[in-house]
């Protein structure tokens, strides 16, 4: 009997042995005044600043180095696609590590309209995020284009553009499951229930998150130069700021704020059976 008990403790995990978070408030006004709000908003302005410096530079680099108009130049030399994708896959998963324990490391406005959705976290905390993200890509670009204005404007300012032969409606699609691939991860790699059951979980978790990017820009760059984040595509139209840049520029937004609320709908309530337990708890408690 006592050997049957201690494979039950040891050997098996029952229901109770986590406790999910309780859902974030609405509206949380109380948050304005802490300074771990304002911390996280600066994590989150730096980060994002950080990736598109970097990602942004690599994508320039690799036009350069193949430009067929530049003598002694070869279409095989530079990074090429995989190393562009390499370049936003590591970033994100070096960016998520520094920065999780500060402000969840969202880095992506449609990541932090997933987890809003979720009730991760409250309106607004969510609003300041996606302003400070988008702040941090447009100073992100700016740098870029202080340090090296020629070549960011001869090779477009690394902005997201559809591809000649795609239709918008391609375009769109692509963003939508690319982003739905990246918001699945997360929610996927930062469950909870997965934390308190592997203690590892929290300290992998930035690793799948970056190569599902990386594997999402093997897959669409080619088609709209992979977009999934909102703010990605927002520094650099800013910036640039010339008509193709802004021509398809609702893509990149209306796809992965789609992508980001199905992925959401998908874990909370398929996956994670939130609407099985609302029906039980309302069959439970019938109204007399």
């Amino acid at each position: 009997m006592a050997k049957d008990v201690q494979v039950a403790e040891h050997g098996s995990y029952s229901a109770k042995d986590y406790h999910d978070p309780p859902p974030a408030p609405l509206f949380d006004a109380v948050e304005l005044g802490k300074w771990s709000f304002y911390r996280a908003l600066i994590a989150e302005f730096i980060a994002t600043l950080l990736f598109l410096y970097i990602t942004v530079l690599t994508v320039m680099g690799y036009r350069s180095q193949t430009d067929p108009d530049k003598p002694g130049t070869n279409a095989c030399d530079g990074v090429g696609i995989s190393g562009i994708a390499w370049a936003f896959g590591g970033m994100i998963f070096v960016l998520v590590y520094c920065t999780a324990g500060i402000s969840g490391g969202h880095i992506n406005p449609a990541v932090t309209f997933g987890l809003f959705l979720a009730r991760k976290v409250s309106l607004v905390r969510a609003v300041m995020y996606m302003v400070a993200q988008c702040l941090g890509a447009i100073s992100g670009v700016g740098l870029v284009k202080a340090f090296n204005k020629a070549h960011f404007n001869k090779y477009g300012g690394g902005t997201n553009t559809l591809a000649t032969g795609y239709s918008k409606g391609t375009g769109l699609g692509a963003e939508i499951i690319g982003t739905f691939v990246l918001v699945y991860t997360v929610f996927s790699a930062t469950d909870p229930k997965r934390n308190a059951r592997d203690s590892h979980v929290p300290v992998l978790a930035p690793l799948p998150i970056g190569f599902a990017v990386f594997m999402v820009h093997l897959a669409t760059i080619p088609i709209t130069g992979t977009g999934i984040n909102p703010a990605r595509s927002l520094g650099p139209a800013v910036i640039y700021n010339k008509d193709e840049a802004w021509d398809d520029q609702w893509i990149f937004w209306v796809g992965p704020f789609v992508g980001a609320a199905i992925a959401a709908f998908y874990h909370q309530f398929i996956l994670r059976a939130g609407a099985a337990k609302a029906l039980a708890s309302f069959r439970s408690n019938p109204i007399v």
